[in-house]
């Protein structure tokens, strides 16, 4: 099963207002683990950002007048490509997979009023898994937001001081495997490339990873484990 999980940032809060898409992240899933595939894309929006939006998103104010000087690091936007000039690609890399959202109502409303002005498909709502929508039945009149998730499943998001939307769409993906359950909801039960379960054969596989994901396991965590072994004596299985 392939699923995409999706974040954009935008300049505000109504499309049909002027605000527009200057960011997307996604990725893939394969039977819920990540393959590696992502799409992410800044875009030029054709219109100034407010001060705060920038600032939150990491990017420079080079569409405000007069012209200013972005802060060291942030991404500036006048030089990246216009919606028209990504919009099919993002329909090829999504295709007919169901898109993971936080809050999908915020980001669907935006993709899909880009799409409708470029006479792109639209993307159904069926199409749409609202991790909000999940989390706020889970947890009822608990805090919902993507940051006490994480504090919820102790899921480190320490590097999300800026708001950015793969970034976002990485830590999403941990919380969503939460929310239904863990990285094997199915217990490994699907029927991958056959028919056992009398369902629809899924023959699509992920691709090979461009290149291997980073280690997670820190250098004092690795001192510690030799450590430890090391306390055992000779006979460790570690040893062995």
């Amino acid at each position: 099963m392939r699923e995409i999980v999706l974040d954009t940032e935008t300049t505000g809060f109504d499309p049909e207002g002027g605000d527009r898409i200057v960011e997307i992240g996604a990725l893939e899933l394969y039977n819920h683990l990540p393959t590696g595939e992502t799409f992410h894309v800044y875009i030029n929006p054709q219109r100034s950002m407010p001060a705060e939006a920038f600032q939150v998103h990491g990017i420079g104010p080079d569409l405000l007048e007069p012209p200013q000087e972005p802060a060291p690091g942030a991404v500036t936007l006048r030089d990246k490509p216009l919606f028209a000039a990504v919009g099919q690609k993002f329909l090829d890399f999504v295709q007919d997979s169901k898109l993971v959202i936080h809050n999908a109502a915020f980001d669907m409303k935006f993709l899909n009023a880009e799409l409708r002005w470029l006479g792109l498909r639209q993307l159904p709502w069926e199409q749409a898994i609202d991790t909000l929508a999940i989390a706020r039945q889970r947890f009822p009149g608990s805090p919902a937001s993507l940051d006490a998730l994480c504090r919820r499943f102790n899921i480190d998001n320490g590097a999300r001081t800026l708001h950015g939307a793969l970034l976002d769409s990485e830590i999403l993906a941990d919380v969503y495997l939460e929310l239904i359950g863990g990285r094997q909801p199915d217990f490994g039960l699907s029927a991958v490339g056959g028919n056992a379960g009398g369902g629809v054969v899924d023959d699509w596989k992920p691709s090979a990873r461009p290149s291997p994901l980073p280690g997670r396991i820190t250098a004092e965590e690795t001192a510690a484990h030799e450590a430890f072994v090391e306390k055992l004596g000779a006979g460790a299985l570690w040893k062995a």
